[in-house]
């Protein structure tokens, strides 16, 4: 291989002058964005398990949209299934039920529902495949639109309520006596984390788009207690893993590799995670040794 092959190979920003890794990468930035933003109070909230429902959720609506437009009903039945997953899942909480009791409700009844949509309709199978797992190398510039705008609602929705959701994030009970809408304010949560997991579904798949969502947010809290601070990590990280993630798909391609994009992406943020990890725990036990250290010497002093 000559050397100016060589340089374009290894070159991070060449190859995505290339529309087709262009738009997957601006969506992949834009879902950054979402998950400093919605990712975060998905883990200051601790809603990982709803979102997770959320994901499986959508199974019916995939079923039904494709049943109806093949695969351009797959995103319109994904989204309306999200939303109405999301208001059921909102009324069963009113009821006095456990949120995680809630969740697992709405997770099987809609799952269930989805297998049996597919197991009557013929030819759907192939179409539903796109949406479990991913077609990030393939997305047109209406898909990338469609997803924006999903993405810029749900930040949207969780940026206007930013105050009260943090507010309730850190003490319920107190939101409460303060007259907050608290079940409004899990209710709009809800329908943000939708929103942003069927946007993520149309790149990773909807078995991989809890990573793009989760991922960010849990990597920046591990490595700083600051909520701004997290929030400005988070971004950064998934647009960084995110772009990498695609640059190694290409770099495995020129080698002969297929490699599946949305999960070699979802393989890269985890791989940023445990980085993130063992820097917050050598972090962590520097911040232990100089309290100690500092103890001691006052200690010295007193004496």
């Amino acid at each position: 291989m000559s050397q100016p092959a060589i340089a374009a190979l290894l070159d991070p920003f060449t190859p995505f002058a290339a529309p087709f890794l262009a738009r997957p990468l601006l969506l992949l930035i834009a879902l950054a964005v979402a998950a400093g933003t919605v990712g975060v109070l998905v883990h200051l909230r601790r809603l990982e398990f709803s979102a997770d429902g959320l994901t499986h959720a959508v199974f019916p609506g995939l079923a039904i949209g494709a049943a109806l437009g093949g695969a351009a009903g797959l995103l319109p039945g994904a989204i309306g299934a999200a939303l109405v997953a999301a208001v059921v899942l909102a009324l069963i909480s009113r009821r006095g039920q456990p949120r995680d009791t809630a969740v697992a409700i709405v997770l099987t009844s809609f799952f269930s529902l989805g297998v049996v949509l597919v197991s009557a309709s013929q030819g759907v199978a192939g179409s539903l495949s796109d949406f479990f797992f991913g077609r990030l190398l393939t997305i047109t510039w209406g898909d990338l639109r469609v997803a924006l705008v999903l993405i810029a609602i749900g930040v949207a929705l969780v940026v206007a309520t930013a105050g009260q959701q943090l507010f309730a994030a850190f003490d319920a009970a107190g939101a409460r006596r303060a007259g907050l809408p608290v079940l409004a304010l899990e209710t709009v949560g809800t329908v943000a984390v939708a929103l942003v997991v069927v946007a993520a579904s149309a790149s990773v798949g909807t078995l991989l788009a809890l990573a793009v969502v989760i991922v960010p947010a849990a990597a920046a809290r591990a490595v700083t207690r600051s909520l701004r601070t997290a929030v400005v990590v988070a971004i950064m990280f998934g647009a960084v893993t995110g772009w990498l993630g695609l640059w190694l798909v290409v770099q495995l391609a020129q080698l002969g590799v297929d490699a599946a994009p949305g999960a070699t992406v979802a393989l890269t943020m985890i791989g940023g995670y445990l980085l993130a990890l063992a820097a917050g725990s050598v972090r962590a036990r520097g911040l232990r040794g100089r309290s100690q250290g500092s103890a001691a010497i006052a200690t010295a002093g007193a004496r």
